[in-house]
């Protein structure tokens, strides 16, 4: 599924079941706690870890909707972008940033 697609179909289930959708603020918080569902699911090696994931992706994409971004359009470009940065390892071998892309 197309990210575009999947962002409004997200956003026309929240508002048909009268969800949230004016107050961004919560919905952060809401992203948050989604979050720490999956990591939890994931640490614990639950069964639900993807659909925990899933939970993250549709909070994310209502907050794109409530701001008026294509999600998709944006994660393509930052694609992009992280593909044209170079990196170099530190003497911890930490990558560090040595070209913006």
């Amino acid at each position: 599924m197309e990210i575009r697609t999947a962002q409004k179909l997200a956003w026309e289930n929240k508002t048909a079941k009268g969800f949230n959708t004016t107050d961004v603020p919560l919905e952060f918080g809401l992203l948050n706690a989604e979050v720490g569902e999956a990591f939890t699911a994931w640490r614990k090696r639950l069964p639900d870890f993807g659909e925990e994931l899933a939970d993250v992706f549709l909070y994310l994409a209502a907050l794109a909707e409530m701001n008026d971004i294509d999600l998709g359009h944006e994660v393509a470009q930052k694609i992009e972008k992280n593909a044209r940065r170079e990196y170099r390892r530190d003497e911890q071998g930490v990558p560090v940033r040595v070209r913006e892309g």
